[in-house]
């Protein structure tokens, strides 16, 4: 009996497709972390439990009991996850049946965005696993993992009572959506073909409920609406009435690890949770947590239309059923994430998300002498990290509308009395704050109302989502202290000698850009004049204020020292080239600290977007180049045919001198030859033509002898 459960508590090898893909990495992920058996028996601790740390894995006594995991991959340019022993390419089933039939567990996905060729292959792999079942030497098992779209179209068991549900026994009842009729052929084939010989090949079907967690798949785009805050309100496509089967993606990793240890005499389970939430609702609720908590109802073709959803997601998230998993619970030890489905789990599915798609907020804070550049540079940094402008005046006035909107609509529209008196004994007290403290300018309120509406500020969702910039805020070390002040932390540390602060709103980043003083009073007086009026950096009120930001900046106790007393410890950035006005040095020097971007990235519409500046920046750059080659090639074809002319006529003016200077040295040969050589030849060959002699030149020499007058 010992031998036996030694036997089956060995490591398994497990075949999971498609590795790196959403569900499939996860499931595939979490197997690699179990101890073989270990559901067989409910414990406390980790090492009996579904799965075990990291650390513990590295114990080699644990190796040998866990799943080794290996399989296909959809993109063979991905890099092999860290969890998987091999991976192999799908296209190619002659060479995939060999890897297969290596394992002791086949696990096909089909639950989510399955493709027909992924179908199909699912059912290629059971029937070739069948074909070769006689050559086994021990027990495997093949898993298929499905969708409730095959039980989409089901009636309810009692029309009078639609919400009783669904359950495995009402398995023979389903109807698939029109769809997913594939999907219904393929789960029919596993079963069939695991009837056969089940000592040799047992075959299973689980059906997953719509799958979330681990940095959401079909709800993401819902978790990033309302993480990003772009739009006021995140839409749901259709009534949202409909109910939702769901799971979280980490329970139906545990369900397939149940299956394989228990190997169940039942062949078909339900793998969902106990919620029955509606599409609203769970929408509802992830904007609640993530963003500002409204919703919209736009018609379901909307999604489509927008390409916020596929219209195989869309189908997915428009399901309208309500299933039961009986079985599931009755047989095996579920160690359940979110058995009460992801609403009551929101919180911590959030910080999931928020972790697995590193999707921290940055907090700066950019502080200096006036002038120095400071909004300038803030507005850069939001930019570059898609953060939160925070501008004391921006604020105050963004609160002032708000609530003389708030005011405004809430009685036309009737809202709650007690909601709108609220607004308005808000806004008075705004106005009365100002007008008490003699305000020309918006931005200096009583102090207990200013720190009220920063906070509030710092602490709404969009700033905590994606994070700030604090511009020029505060300026002195009881403004900090006041504003970031934290009553919690200041009775749970009483003993402590460190400012108590609020962690959720207290800058990551202290970002300090230092500048001389002449270098200040050159630029403001550089600056437009109706620039300079708009920051009230007249001649006289500048110097004014920055004496005074240099005086508070020498004293004991400045806003520099109280960070550093939280060791947040300020980086102090020069500004001292004022060619340099995109300060591109600055945020060199800031980037590099700050680091990379906890955002998303570009959207498909921005990327496209920037695709097409950078093809017409580089058109722009080939017409430029073109001009510059044709303007060189046309210089330096004028330049050669100069030189070419200069050279001819060069060439020339040489010519003609060698000719006069042959002219100069020939002449008196030439006067000696006429004068002793050519008459007497002359004369001589005028003879000779006469005498027509046998040798013409002998003929020539004697006569020429003969009448040498000059002998």
């Amino acid at each position: 009996m010992v031998d036996k459960k030694k036997k089956s508590n060995r490591a398994k090898r497990v075949f999971v497709n498609n590795i790196d893909t959403y569900s499939s990495k996860y499931i595939a992920k979490f197997l690699s972390t179990c101890i073989v058996g270990s559901s067989l028996e409910e414990a406390d601790t980790d090492e009996d439990g579904l799965g075990v740390d990291e650390p513990k894995l590295q114990d080699p006594k644990l190796q040998n009991r866990t799943f080794k995991i290996v399989g296909s991959v959809s993109n063979n340019e991905v890099a092999k996850p860290n969890f998987a022993l091999e991976c192999y390419s799908s296209q190619n089933r002659e060479q995939l049946l060999p890897r297969l039939l290596e394992c002791d567990v086949i696990v096909y996905n089909i639950s989510e965005n399955a493709t027909s060729g992924l179908v199909d292959e699912a059912m290629w792999a059971i029937s070739a696993l069948h074909s070769e079942m006689e050559r086994f030497t021990s027990q495997k098992i093949f898993i298929l993992i499905s969708s409730v779209m095959t039980w989409a179209m089901s009636k309810p068991i009692d029309p009078n009572d639609p919400e009783i549900p669904l359950t495995e026994e009402d398995y023979r009842r389903k109807k698939p959506h029109p769809n997913f009729k594939e999907h219904a052929k393929a789960e029919k084939t596993v079963i069939k073909l695991g009837k056969t010989l089940k000592s040799k090949l047992s075959s299973y079907v689980v059906t997953a409920g719509v799958q979330y967690g681990m940095g959401e798949n079909l709800l993401h785009y819902f978790f990033k609406a309302s993480w990003l805050g772009e739009s006021a309100m995140v839409p749901v496509f259709g009534t949202g009435t409909n109910v939702i089967p769901t799971i979280h993606v980490s329970d139906l990793a545990c369900v397939i690890q149940n299956v394989i240890d228990h190997k169940p005499k039942t062949q078909c389970f339900i793998a969902v949770d106990d919620s029955k939430n509606t599409f609203e609702d769970i929408v509802k609720t992830i904007s609640f947590v993530l963003g500002q908590g409204k919703i919209e109802k736009v018609p379901k073709e909307q999604a489509y239309l927008t390409k916020a959803l596929t219209e195989v997601e869309g189908e997915y998230l428009n399901v309208n059923l309500r299933l039961e998993a009986v079985l599931l619970k009755d047989s095996f030890n579920i160690r359940w994430v979110s058995e009460t489905g992801i609403i009551d789990s929101i919180n911590w599915v959030v910080e999931e998300y928020k972790q697995l798609r590193q999707l921290q907020p940055i907090k700066i804070c950019v502080l200096g002498p006036p002038a120095v550049g400071k909004s300038t540079v803030a507005e850069k940094l939001c930019k570059h990290y898609k953060l939160h402008h925070v501008r004391l005046r921006d604020v105050i006035d963004e609160k002032i509308s708000q609530l003389v909107e708030t005011v405004k609509w809430g009685q036309q529209e009737g809202s709650r009395e007690e909601y709108v008196r609220n607004a308005q004994d808000q806004l008075d007290s705004l106005n009365d704050s100002m007008q008490r403290n003699e305000v020309i300018i918006a931005g200096r309120l009583g102090k207990e109302l200013l720190y009220l509406i920063m906070r509030e500020k710092l602490n709404s969702k969009p700033c905590k989502n994606q994070g700030f910039v604090l511009d020029g805020f505060p300026k002195t070390y009881d403004q900090a202290k006041e504003l970031f002040y934290d009553e919690d932390m200041e009775l749970n540390h009483t003993t402590s000698r460190m400012p108590s602060y609020n962690k959720n709103i207290i800058p990551e980043f202290i970002f300090l850009l230092e500048a001389s003083d002449d270098f200040l009073k050159e630029r403001v007086q550089n600056l437009p004049p109706s620039l300079a009026d708009d920051k009230r950096y007249s001649q006289d009120k500048y110097l004014s204020r920055l004496k005074r930001y240099r005086k508070a900046n020498v004293e004991e106790e400045t806003v520099l020292h109280y960070f550093d007393e939280l060791e947040i410890h300020p980086d102090v950035i020069e500004v001292n080239s004022a060619g340099d006005t995109e300060y591109s040095a600055v945020m060199d020097s800031i980037l590099r600290v700050a680091g990379h971007p906890r955002n998303y990235g570009p959207t498909p519409a921005e990327r496209e977007e920037m695709k097409k500046k950078a093809e017409e920046e580089r058109s722009r750059q080939v017409v430029l180049e073109t001009a510059e080659r044709k303007r060189w090639e046309a210089e330096t074809t004028a330049k050669m045919a100069a030189q070419l002319a200069k050279r001819s006529v060069q060439l020339g003016e040489v010519e003609r001198q060698q000719r006069v200077l042959l002219e100069a040295r020939s002449r008196p040969l030439r006067n000696y030859l006429m004068m002793y050589v050519i008459p007497l030849l002359s004369e001589a060959m005028g003879e000779c033509c006469k005498v027509k002699p046998d040798d013409p030149v002998d003929f020539l020499a004697e006569y020429i002898l003969r009448n040498n007058s000059h002998e």
